[in-house]
């Protein structure tokens, strides 16, 4: 029976899948081939079949996360028609459920806390950085993008770790008075 054709994600998607929720479990220290092979529901073996190692299954799965984000990023503001909607966007980039969940959340820290340790990682966080960064520019200069990227990345880390969160109008304004618009 094809599995594939009654709504099974392949193989190859289910590992990658599996990947990233083992990682948000174990963190990436803690995954193993056999935990991902478990959780996907594929024989152990399989996973060299599709992926030459860890190393590899690893990139590959961050690398879509990345992506996935960048264009969960781009389609916040691609309802932008201004500089102050593209601010209210990024307000609720900040502060929205979409990307601050906590399987989101616990992939990014990994992802940060491993880049600098693994240059393929690193080189994932490199070009999600660069893509945000270009996506913010349609509406602010290179420099406040590049505040903007770097004030996201760190206030979505206080915004769920924080034991008091600053409210959605306290971030709103942070993003304002970052973007110097009115």
């Amino acid at each position: 029976m094809n599995l594939s054709a009654i709504g099974e994600p392949p193989r190859r998607e289910r590992i990658l899948r599996a990947t990233l929720e083992a990682i948000a479990e174990y963190g990436i220290s803690g995954v193993t081939h056999r935990k991902i092979a478990q959780r996907a529901e594929v024989p152990l073996g399989s996973m060299t079949y599709y992926f030459t190692g860890i190393d590899a299954l690893l990139e590959e799965a961050l690398s879509g996360f990345a992506r996935d984000m960048s264009q969960t990023y781009q389609a916040y503001l691609a309802k932008a028609a201004s500089p102050q909607e593209a601010c209210e966007a990024l307000t609720q980039v900040i502060c929205g459920a979409q990307i601050t969940t906590p399987e989101n959340m616990e992939l990014m820290y990994q992802l940060y806390a491993y880049a600098n340790r693994r240059p393929a990682l690193k080189a994932i966080m490199q070009a999600w950085m660069q893509r945000s960064q270009q996506i913010l520019e349609v509406w602010f200069d290179p420099i406040t993008a590049r505040a903007l990227d770097a004030f996201i990345e760190g206030m979505t880390l206080h915004y769920v770790v924080d034991r008091k969160p600053l409210s959605e109008a306290e971030i709103r304004e942070m993003v304002l008075r970052l973007a110097r618009v009115e």
